[in-house]
């Protein structure tokens, strides 16, 4: 008994210690961005705004923000879209391994995004041709974010009652129409579930941008500019809002999502 209740002890502690070495610094960034010393240090020296009022002031913050949010909007709607027919058509699928298409299908959340990045850089300016812009970025980022999206659809399907679909049309529902009036209803919270969790995949992504949007910024590329010059206290404001946008779409994302219904 006095064995299981250390092992028990000395594993909380590690977990105390892992979550904690994932918190602390995301807490720090929040707390220095309010500190009213320009120094990242302690001690703190008094609260502030001056730092976001200061970003707010910064002529390439809201250029930097619109980017990000168009870019994040579009490859989240279309990221949706893609998934779904592909979620679709692996849940009904009768026949070959539906489980083998979806590995293969998920390949870009295994390889490392600088790798992709540098491929995607070739591909847009070697191979097609294209000027690098928020197009690019779009379709890199949906090289790597459609294949999370299709896992989540794709395992709410994956237990979808069928029969409802079939008595629908049994009913005289057309294919489409059964889709808009049964199936669609039902994962709806999961198609906005999974929207929002690419949306906030997107605005996080530093990597494949950085390859692939040429000229322009996004906040993730705004904070790497900021960096490289020197270590300005509105870069906390920066990344705490970034933390704020992805941490509230994910539980929102969360809640939304429910893989038992």
């Amino acid at each position: 008994m006095t064995i299981g209740i250390t092992a028990k002890a000395m594993w909380m502690l590690f977990l105390a210690a892992v979550l904690a070495l994932l918190v602390l610094p995301l807490l720090l960034v929040v707390v220095f961005s309010f500190n009213d010393s320009a120094l990242t240090s302690f001690p703190l020296t008094g609260f502030t705004l001056h730092w976001y009022v200061r970003l707010f002031a910064n002529e390439s913050f809201w250029p930097s923000l619109t980017n990000s949010l168009v870019v994040g909007g579009v490859v989240s709607v279309l990221s949706v879209a893609v998934s779904l027919l592909a979620a679709l058509g692996l849940a009904r699928m009768q026949w070959g391994y539906p489980q083998a298409v979806l590995a293969v299908l998920s390949a870009p959340m295994m390889l490392p995004a600088l790798i992709i990045g540098v491929a995607l850089l070739s591909f847009f300016v070697r191979v097609i041709a294209v000027p690098l812009g928020l197009p690019t970025v779009i379709l890199g980022q949906l090289v790597v974010i459609v294949p999370f999206v299709i896992a989540i659809l794709h395992a709410r399907l994956s237990s979808f009652d069928w029969s409802l679909v079939e008595s629908a049309r049994d009913l005289g529902a057309s294919g489409f129409g059964a889709f808009m009036t049964v199936t669609l209803p039902i994962i709806r919270p999961t198609l906005i579930g999974s929207g929002l969790i690419a949306l906030s995949l997107s605005l996080d992504d530093f990597v494949i941008t950085f390859f692939t949007i040429g000229s322009g910024n996004t906040l993730p590329t705004l904070v790497w500019g900021l960096v490289r010059t020197a270590l300005d206290p509105t870069i906390n404001a920066i990344a705490s809002l970034l933390l704020a946008l992805s941490i509230g779409s994910t539980v929102l994302a969360l809640k939304l999502i429910d893989y038992r219904r």
